[in-house]
């Protein structure tokens, strides 16, 4: 179960940091440009850069705490809010008809139910 759980966590954190650079670093109009970031020109330059720094401290916060083992509480918490911004992917997706990334911010949601479920259960760091 641990094992499954580190695995699943640094899937998702490979995901977010992925995300997090390029909303962070990538220039907006570059974004916009791509497939499923069409979402980006209907926001400002800081929102976006925002929302890569967020996604940057989701992939070390699925990673760090409990590798460190310092507050490894938040691995979980971290999972959690993961699951409200692909809430949030999902609708921004939907409602810009752009339904081929809903299924996958689904997934990546899945990811981190599985994280949440298993941090906060079975795989708690507590035990």
């Amino acid at each position: 179960m641990n094992l499954a759980l580190w695995i699943t966590a640094g899937l998702l954190a490979a995901v977010a940091l992925t995300g997090g650079i390029s909303k962070t670093f990538v220039p907006k109009d570059t974004l916009a440009a791509h497939n499923g970031g069409g979402w980006t020109a209907d926001r400002s330059v800081t929102f976006v850069k925002t929302l890569g720094v967020v996604e940057l401290l989701a992939a070390a916060g699925l990673i760090l705490p409990a590798a460190v083992g310092v507050a490894p509480v938040l691995v979980p918490v971290t999972a959690v809010c993961w699951i409200l911004l692909m809430i949030g992917a999902m609708i921004t997706h939907g409602r810009r008809g752009e339904m081929a990334f809903v299924p996958l911010n689904l997934v990546y949601l899945l990811l981190a139910v599985v994280i949440a479920w298993g941090r906060f259960g079975p795989g708690s760091f507590a035990s």
